[in-house]
């Protein structure tokens, strides 16, 4: 019995070391970004190429993964929009996470089956049923969470650096280059700060190159980032060809607003801070505060009113 628990104990390690493997691919950085530190430190050698890595989890995970794909398919639902969001383009991205997501719910039940059976654990009750579906679930939509974080961060950083890119392209409109040649100079300046937004920018030009119509260029560019701002910039420049107005006067308006907006949301993150403050001030630091303040007063009380009552 015990051979067999540490086999499968082995297993499921295999399994684990294979999810956070996959993991790691799929957070791995951006073209650009990996673009900068090749640039940087030179070529590497072929058999250091961790693009490779993602290519063959996908392949070993691919028949375990069919588990967990959508009915409707990976292109039709709506995790593809959210990948697109966080910047993985790989086509090897969807078996590797949809492996992952199945790989991760059924090991980890069983690495806590095996954890509890090599420690002596009885496994009668709805303790350990509720555990183990606990941890099948903390497994099935680990990955889910992985994915959102990353949403957000790329998101957050677009819409950060989004008004200094509409103020280069700005200057670059009123100095006399075009709308593709502005985007392009100012993906050239944005590459170190926010290599996400130059790689969407580069993105838009190498589609106009590819012959695409402007506007559909930049709805993919605002469909990519499914940043609200984007769009709303989308929306102004098709507004702006479309109405003969000036593109360099609308852009200025716009990095206006969206550097209002942008202060906007820091005040309000800012007001919440007192609400979010309350509960640690109540529950954590208020009581030991008291301890403190009032532990002495009810130890003298203890030694000097409790006697001479008893005395009585």
């Amino acid at each position: 019995m015990i051979p067999l628990q540490w086999a499968i104990l082995a297993l499921v390690f295999l399994g684990v070391a294979a999810a956070l493997a996959g993991l790691t691919a799929l957070a791995r950085p951006n073209v650009a970004r990996k673009r900068l530190l090749d640039l940087a430190q030179g070529p590497a050698p072929a058999s250091a190429d961790p693009g490779r890595l993602l290519p063959r989890l996908a392949a070993l995970l691919r028949p375990i993964g069919r588990l967990s794909v959508p009915q409707e398919g990976f292109e039709k639902s709506s995790i593809r929009l959210r990948f697109l969001h966080a910047g993985v383009r790989s086509p090897a991205a969807a078996p590797a996470f949809f492996g992952l997501k199945t790989l991760l719910a059924l090991g980890l039940p069983l690495l806590g089956l095996t954890a509890m059976t090599t420690a002596g654990v009885p496994l009668r009750g709805q303790g350990a049923m509720l555990g183990l579906l606990a941890l099948a679930a903390m497994g099935y939509y680990g990955p889910n969470l992985l994915l959102s974080h990353a949403v957000m961060r790329r998101q957050r950083e677009i819409f950060e650096s989004f008004p200094d890119a509409l103020d280069l392209m700005t200057v670059c409109v009123e100095a006399g280059l075009g709308t593709e040649a502005a985007m392009v100079r100012v993906a050239d300046d944005l590459a170190l700060k926010s290599p996400a937004l130059a790689e969407e920018l580069r993105l838009v030009n190498l589609e106009l190159r590819a012959g695409a119509d402007r506007d559909r260029a930049l709805r993919n560019l605002a469909l990519r980032t499914g940043v609200e701002e984007v769009d709303s910039f989308v929306t102004m420049i098709s507004q702006a060809e479309r109405f003969g107005t000036s593109i360099a006067a609308s852009l200025r308006v716009h990095a206006d607003m969206l550097r209002t907006v942008r202060r906007q949301r820091a005040e309000e993150a800012a007001a919440k801070i007192a609400l979010k403050l309350l509960f640690p001030l109540i529950f954590c630091i208020f009581p030991s505060l008291m301890v403190v303040l009032m532990g002495p007063a009810m130890i003298q009380i203890y030694r000097v009113l409790l006697p001479s009552m008893g005395a009585r």
